[in-house]
């Protein structure tokens, strides 16, 4: 068996569902299915029950954190139509804002421009704004953005006018940075109906000429991430399957194909994975950390493999090469063999350690 060494990989966007839906997934799960995919920090998105809007919710969503993470973590604040005047008192305990522009899983679809252009200019400069933007609502916000000489992080794009339309801004200097999810790269609107109805994600599936204008704008993508999205298989099968996939396991032996195919180096890929999140989210790094992997190891994906409580992958059946074989985080082995070995809360959230 032969083996790399990779550091502990980031995950910039990942919904745990916890608190308030854990019947989908809950911290303990989330955060098990994370380290068997070699990922060591996860950055939770705030569209929880509550959702993370004020101090009171906040401290609900961290105490759920505190107690099931066993890798480490830092939360998302949101930004609602009411809370643009107070929310910024959040900064200092979260690792962004997170605006929802166009409409996702819940109800956190901010309703108009002026709520966008308060958010932007309350929340503290020293913080990063994620936002959920496509097409036309992806224009209006860079172009706010660069008013407010304001940086903003673009969540999973997925369309080739939209990463041809991010390439631009670069090129005038704007301070723009963006993610791209697995699904948006190795999957397109033709696997479908393959998938069936738990094919509904926001944003949808793009045609093949999407996937392949994302190959080639590589240099434009920062980050890679996986919008880990879990929803129960029965909750995908109904007559209105809420939107969303699970990815924060299967994400690394993708990636890992990409680059035996010869699509991405090494090196790419760990600039999208540690590098460049760590920069864009001012994230420490993890002393003593790593994952090991065989990269020859091939295998297939199954659902009943994998650590995430909602049951289903959109890869089912996939086949894949390199297999995290152990991770050790903070000098301590949390996953070997198969076996996630990391206990429930003993994961460290990045932000309330740097105060």
């Amino acid at each position: 068996m032969s083996t790399i060494t990779l550091p502990g990989l980031v995950d910039v966007h990942v919904h745990t569902r916890d608190p308030g839906q854990t019947h989908k997934e809950d911290w303990s799960t989330a955060s098990a299915s994370a380290l068997a995919g070699g990922i060591t920090t996860v950055l939770a998105m705030p569209n929880t029950t509550p959702v993370v809007g004020d101090a009171v919710s906040l401290e609900t969503a961290a105490a759920a954190a505190a107690a099931g993470a066993r890798c480490d973590y830092a939360l998302y604040a949101a930004a609602t139509e009411s809370n643009a005047a107070t929310v910024g008192r959040l900064a200092p305990r979260v690792v962004g804002l997170k605006m929802f522009l166009d409409q996702s899983f819940g109800d956190l679809r901010l309703p108009d421009m002026d709520c966008w252009w308060n958010h932007l200019a309350g929340w503290p400069g020293t913080s990063p704004v994620a936002v959920h933007a496509e097409g036309r609502s992806l224009a209006g916000i860079m172009l706010m953005a660069e008013w407010l000489g304001r940086p903003i992080h673009v969540c999973h794009v997925s369309r080739a006018d939209e990463i041809a339309l991010i390439a631009r801004a670069k090129d005038r200097g704007l301070p723009v940075t963006c993610e791209v999810t697995p699904h948006h790269l190795f999957l397109d609107a033709s696997d479908a109906g393959r998938i069936g109805p738990a094919s509904d994600v926001r944003p949808p599936l793009g045609d093949p000429a999407d996937v392949a204008a994302l190959w080639d704008r590589l240099e434009v993508i920062d980050c890679f991430a996986t919008d880990h999205a879990p929803h129960t298989a029965e909750e995908k099968a109904s007559p209105t399957p809420p939107p969303g996939f699970p990815g924060i396991e299967t994400m690394l032996p993708l990636l890992l194909g990409a680059v035996d195919d010869g699509r991405l180096t090494l090196r790419q890929m760990l600039d999208r994975l540690v590098v460049n999140p760590r920069r864009i989210f001012g994230l420490p790094e993890q002393a003593d950390t790593r994952v090991e992997v065989d990269p020859d190891e091939s295998w297939v994906i199954h659902a009943s493999d994998l650590h995430t409580r909602c049951d289903w992958t959109p890869y089912e059946g996939r086949q894949v090469r390199g297999r995290v074989t152990r991770v050790v985080l903070r000098g301590e082995i949390v996953f070997e063999g198969g076996r996630v070995l990391g206990a429930a809360g003993t994961g460290r959230n990045l932000r309330e350690e740097s105060q």
